[in-house]
């Protein structure tokens, strides 16, 4: 599990990856989060909220990525600081843990706004703006927190943190809500894969399919992206997915197509014993279909052919009707 967390981080710390991962989810592809404008933070956020006596209470979380990026809204520059979660199992907690890493932000915030005012920026504060150590002309920068859950299943955890209570609407109307961001394979269509400029897109097409051979054979041959990835890419795959593609040491680009050739091999053999199954199949329903009409013209009822066919009178009454098709 640490190798797999330690892959995934060094992973979405590339800015293009990390800007990509974020200019799909926000901008809906729209090359909004530049990755030279994105600046690495320490992910590990510290706060002091008060505790019960006064005294403060020490919080450590670590995330997993953080950066703030300056991005560009009406020729004006406006930042942003953005959070990356990665997840390979469903934490059905999600919501409170990211809440908690947002909410820190904030609080770190308001501190800096404290501690960076000179004693002259200080002339002329209010008493309330004096005690909370914040001006009523500051602002914060946003916070958006992204979970990316590297898994093939449906996201069954909470996606709020309204969906975390045992409590009626009229109560909930009174409780702000959480609302996680959440990106998951399994809910993006094929639409949504051309949004992405970057490998990014590979990993989450692969791990989408990974459970079905089959279409995941059938998605392997029909991209060529797949026939030219980066090394890191495979790597990521590999810890995510819990694939086995091989490639020689130092090579920077990977054939995945022939690398997993074994793979789709499984895929086509599957294929065929299917196909060979729907075939055997076919032929005995349509013996029965030929033995009930047969038995039908000697006089025989629905249910006595149902009987001796062992079906249901309902099967043996659609191939009746079906004769003159």
């Amino acid at each position: 599990m640490a190798e797999k967390d330690a892959v995934a981080k060094d992973y979405m710390q590339d800015p293009e990856t990390f800007a990509d991962a974020f200019n799909f989810f926000l901008y809906g592809g729209r090359q909004v989060v530049k990755p030279e404008k994105l600046r690495p933070l320490d992910p590990t956020s510290i706060a002091l909220p008060y505790g019960k006596d006064g005294s403060p209470v020490p919080i450590q979380k670590y995330r997993d990525v953080l950066k703030i990026a300056t991005i560009m809204k009406d020729d004006r520059a406006a930042y942003l600081l953005l959070g990356v979660e990665n997840q390979s199992e469903v934490h059905y907690a999600m919501p409170v843990r990211n809440m908690a890493y947002d909410s820190i932000h904030y609080v770190k915030q308001v501190e800096a706004a404290a501690k960076t005012r000179g004693k002259a920026d200080k002339k002329g504060e209010t008493r309330g703006e004096f005690l909370s150590g914040f001006r009523k002309t500051d602002k914060l920068i946003p916070v958006v927190t992204l979970t990316i859950y590297f898994g093939p299943d449906s996201w069954n955890g909470p996606k709020d943190l309204h969906s975390m209570m045992a409590a009626d609407e009229e109560t909930l109307r009174f409780v702000p809500n959480y609302r996680l961001n959440l990106l998951a394979p399994s809910e993006l269509s094929e639409k949504d894969f051309v949004k992405f400029r970057t490998e990014l897109s590979l990993v989450l097409k692969y791990v989408k399919y990974s459970k079905d051979k089959r279409r995941f054979a059938e998605q392997i041959r029909k991209d060529p992206a797949f026939q030219n990835v980066s090394s890191k890419t495979v790597d990521m795959v590999n810890a995510v997915a819990g694939a086995n593609i091989r490639y020689k040491k130092g090579e920077e680009r990977v054939n995945m197509c022939e690398a997993m050739e074994g793979l789709l091999n499984d895929a086509r053999t599957e294929g065929r014993a299917e196909g060979r199954a729907e075939g055997r199949e076919e032929g005995i329903i349509g013996e029965k279909k030929a033995t009930a009409r047969k038995l039908r013209q000697k006089g025989w009822t629905v249910e006595e052919i149902a009987e001796f066919q062992d079906v249901s009178p309902v099967d043996v009454k659609i191939w009746l009707d079906s004769e003159g098709e």
